[in-house]
């Protein structure tokens, strides 16, 4: 490709708006252009680089046995309200409507449309297992689209989709796509872990995501010192176990504390430690009280409330609700005395308190020597806060750090959530209809992207990792207007081109710096500059990711590959 004629427009100052490095880069290089907020379009070189990493993944699917397809964006809103998601899925949705005021949604996920067609087309066990994959746009409309192509509110999917029989066929299948991903993501060029998350709105409990590790990211990994471990901070488990306070217990008592509401000031104001204090949060549980405790220094998972409730919502009560169901304002919470009708949970920590604070339910007023059992109820002991760093890896080996990620796959076992729910059933070797067994697996190809840059790139620019590279090499004539220069880059680019090579060739009419600068902004791994020696035959070759440059005859450019 002639870079005169390529659409490639680059820019030499940083964006503005471009928070993250594969933002900046992205628009800089001239990959992408912004048409508005969340919605980008990829130019001829971003689009080369999604090829490549669609041409990845759509080999290990297939490798795999993965069949693709390709289903609409537009789905109808019956579909969604048989499976429940229309209302659960919420306001990033994309919903609308056609002239005969029919509702549709713009799809962020295909699982209600892939459950339908197999219920159409699949009838017996002789047809499992089968897995289905796309690759497709998909919108869904953030809150606060950010951060590039990496949170956007159009991107670019492959999902994919396996039926079994049974949740042993599912295991396999589970475990198949798990190791394509594996493979897909390391022959990208990333570094990565699969952590133990949330399925959140897909439904579902077993599912990991994969994360790719940076500096910046939207999401936390839990992750051992010592071992495998890794979870997404959401759904990281904490040691049940405590060490038991020797300390005697003492009377309770009322102390003053006027003013005095979070678990930093009243641990200063009665000069304690904010580990010997009571976070007391009331929550509202599908809509039900349930008053929640936490150790002062640890923070309330919802997430895990969720899941150890099984419960569609969990939300912090409004300082009305608060009110009305305690008789008292946040800030002054405790368990003591708390209404019957009002389930207590509290975490692990709680239970080797002794002598702790804790709200007296009064305005301005705490406990002080409040113990558990003794002064207040404890209906269930349960994992329902943040683990944080510092704390003992779940598996028992080492301590737990946190690292900033990157989601870029996310592996699901659905089980029956949407085959029951859209009837989707197969007759078994004794002619008795059961719900198929589902599992649910995605890849933000656009995510992809933006993460390899993350992870590769220097102050200069794009560093590509060679499997996904828009183009193999970049020949730069220094001075066009020389001929030896011109008539030897000319030779040597169709030479390459016709070697296999994929060849960028910078024709154009401008200065070196500009040109080098463009270069390195690009990415491309070898560079292959054509300057003051084309006359005898010599060039230079500068290898992007580690600097090195060579000087070699066009006669052993043969010897390119041991560079890549």
């Amino acid at each position: 490709m002639r870079q005169s004629t390529y659409l490639a427009p680059t820019l030499r100052d940083v964006p503005n708006d471009a928070d993250v490095v594969s933002h900046q880069l992205m628009l800089r290089a001239g990959l992408i252009r912004q048409s508005t907020s969340g919605v980008y379009s990829f130019l001829p070189l971003g689009m080369k680089v999604l090829k490549k990493v669609e041409e990845i993944i759509r080999e290990e699917m297939n490798n795999a046995g993965g069949q693709e397809m390709l289903m609409p964006s537009i789905q109808p809103a019956e579909l969604w309200q048989e499976s429940g998601r229309w209302d659960d899925y919420g306001p990033e949705l994309m919903r609308v409507k056609d002239r005969h005021e029919r509702e549709f949604a713009l799809g962020p996920t295909h699982e209600e449309v892939i459950t339908s067609i197999v219920k159409d087309a699949v009838n017996s066990y002789k047809r499992l297992p089968m897995n289905l994959y796309q690759i497709q746009t998909k919108f869904r409309d953030e809150r606060r689209p950010r951060f590039g192509v990496l949170r956007g509110r159009e991107f670019l999917m492959k999902d994919a989709y396996s039926f079994d029989t049974d949740f042993a066929g599912l295991d396999e299948s589970y475990q198949t796509m798990y190791d394509a991903y594996t493979r897909i993501f390391t022959r990208c060029g990333l570094d990565f872990r699969a952590v133990v998350a949330d399925s959140g709105a897909m439904g579902g409990k077993d599912t990991h995501e994969f994360m790719v590790l940076t500096s910046v990211g939207e999401d936390t990994i839990a992750y051992s010192d010592s071992s495998e471990y890794a979870a997404n901070i959401e759904i990281a488990e904490v040691n049940k176990v405590y060490p038991a306070c020797e300390e005697a217990p003492k009377e309770l008592t009322k102390a003053a504390t006027p003013g005095q509401k979070t678990i930093e000031e009243v641990a200063a104001y009665l000069n304690t430690a904010a580990e010997k204090c009571l976070k007391t949060i009331l929550t509202t549980v599908d809509e039900k009280p349930v008053l929640i405790l936490v150790r002062g220094d640890h923070e309330i998972n919802d997430v895990k409330i969720k899941h150890h409730l099984d419960a569609r919502s969990v939300e912090f009560a409004t300082e009305t609700e608060t009110k009305s169901w305690l008789r008292a304002e946040p800030g002054y919470l405790g368990p003591v005395d708390v209404p019957k009708d009002i389930p207590v949970i509290a975490d692990h920590a709680v239970k080797s308190l002794v002598n702790a604070v804790c709200g007296a339910n009064e305005t301005d007023v705490h406990f002080v020597n409040v113990n558990p059992s003794r002064d207040f109820r404890v209906d269930e002991y349960a994992d329902v806060r943040m683990i944080q760093e510092g704390d003992p890896s779940p598996d028992g080996q080492g301590t737990i750090r946190f690292k900033e990620g990157i989601e870029v796959g996310h592996v699901f076992k659905l089980g029956t959530k949407y085959s029951e729910a859209l009837g989707a059933t197969y007759l078994n070797d004794q002619g008795k209809s059961q719900p198929i067994v589902m599992g649910s697996y995605g890849i933000g190809v656009s995510r992809t992207v933006a993460a390899i840059i993350e992870q590769h790139h220097d102050e200069d620019g794009i560093i590509w990792p060679s499997s996904v590279a828009p183009f193999d090499i970049h020949v730069i004539p220094v001075n066009t207007k020389q001929e030896e220069q011109k008539h030897l880059a000319e030779e040597l680019y169709s030479e390459l081109n016709r070697s296999g090579w994929d060849v960028l060739l910078d024709d154009r009419q401008e200065r070196p710096g500009v040109k080098f600068k463009d270069a390195d902004l690009f990415g491309m791994p070898l560079r292959i500059t054509v300057g003051k020696r084309a006359a005898e035959g010599y060039v230079e070759v500068k290898v992007r990711r580690t600097g090195e440059v060579i000087e070699l005859h066009r006669d052993e450019l043969t010897q390119l590959k041991q560079y890549v």
